[in-house]
């Protein structure tokens, strides 16, 4: 099951790393629940989510154009799983391109025919962290084998 949940984890950060973005909305449960430093709110739903992207996209023409996963870790927990790992971001908005360096925890659960969906999502700032870095625009994706 550790590999079955790697692949999923790995399915859902190369989605979002390539800007796939109906197969990375795609890779969480409907009712999954996302806490993000960057929101004041908790989000309540893929749906709310997604209409958050789409905002970000209309007003600042928001995009990834990189992700790099690394420190990886998964628990198993039954039908659970918990995936941690650092991941740096390079997106690219109206105001330019930046990297953020960050540390994500997704919450996996088996659904009833084996497949492994997201049902939460919590990032925050790496420590020591503060500001992102203004980055020349590249688009790539990785992932790091885990440690």
């Amino acid at each position: 099951m550790h590999d079955e949940v790697m692949r999923a984890a790995d399915a859902l950060v190369a989605a979002f790393g390539e800007g796939r973005l109906d197969d990375y909305f795609a890779a969480f449960a409907p009712d999954a629940t996302f806490v993000f430093h960057t929101t004041s709110e908790r989000l309540s739903s893929t749906a709310d989510y997604r209409a958050l992207w789409d905002r970000w996209v209309a007003e600042d023409d928001f995009r990834v154009l990189s992700c790099t996963s690394t420190d990886r870790l998964v628990q198993l927990l039954g039908d659970s799983a918990v995936f941690t790992h650092l991941v740096e971001t390079t997106v690219s908005t109206t105001a330019g391109a930046e990297t953020t360096h960050e540390r994500e925890t997704i919450v996996f659960r088996r659904q009833t025919h084996g497949h492994w969906l997201a049902v939460h999502e919590h990032l925050s700032a790496a420590p020591g962290t503060t500001t992102a870095t203004a980055m020349p625009t590249t688009t790539a994706t990785s992932t790091e084998t885990e440690r």
